[in-house]
């Protein structure tokens, strides 16, 4: 790491855990900034609707932007600096059916009925993992701590803690937009490689939502 403080975050001694219901309010940005195009072409509402959706939905004890699925690094001052999930793919039969409910609960019926047409067309490009496969998502880090090595450090803690799931007959994936270049490079760096395109991109999505999928290469 470069810096040992950044705007207030003293980062020089970062500590890794699961993430709290509580830590709603702060972790929630930070979700949606993992993924700002994707949520409100997802949610279709501006992006301080997507941030408090996300804080409802991380506070609930199941489903894919629950609390139960990420991992923070937290400065010495006990602020969430950043995050990352992880989607097993042997236990998220239900989390359609989850996101769903929770959509109709939060937005009522009409507006998730749109939001749930968008979600099929995303899923076009940003597919489920399959139950050999672990995804990694929700990767963000606080702005003023980018380029410090701190979601290095938080990736690698998830690693060493066995919650990645690398173990031989599982694959690690994730997706990254192609016009983010530096998302790109930091996991290329992390040892993550280009795969294959196996699904058909939709013709109903954004040309800026256009994706790749990584995957983890263990050293061997």
């Amino acid at each position: 790491m470069r810096d040992s403080a950044v705007d207030g975050f003293d980062i020089a001694r970062p500590s890794f855990r699961p993430a709290r219901a509580d830590e709603a309010e702060s972790v929630a940005p930070l979700v949606f900034a993992s993924g700002v195009r994707e949520f409100q072409f997802f949610l279709g509402v501006p992006a301080e609707a997507c941030i408090a959706f996300l804080r409802f939905a991380f506070a609930a004890n199941n489903g894919r932007f629950s609390f139960r699925r990420h991992r923070v690094a937290v400065a010495q001052d006990g602020e969430v600096v950043a995050v990352l999930a992880v989607h097993d793919g042997r236990v998220t039969l239900l989390d359609d059916p989850h996101v769903a409910f929770m959509l109709l609960r939060f937005f009522g019926f009409w507006l998730t009925l749109g939001i749930l047409r968008r979600g099929l067309i995303l899923e076009s490009e940003l597919p489920a993992p399959r139950r050999s496969q672990k995804l990694l998502a929700h990767c963000a880090t606080y702005e003023s701590a980018r380029g410090t090595g701190i979601f290095s450090a938080l990736f690698k803690d998830a690693l060493n803690a066995g919650m990645l799931g690398t173990e031989p007959g599982r694959e690690l994936v994730l997706d990254v937009l192609t016009s983010n270049t530096r998302a790109f490079e930091l996991y290329r760096r992390l040892n993550f490689t280009e795969s294959t395109r196996i699904r058909k991109r939709s013709p109903k999505l954004p040309p800026e939502l256009e994706s790749i999928r990584m995957s983890f290469q263990r050293n061997t």
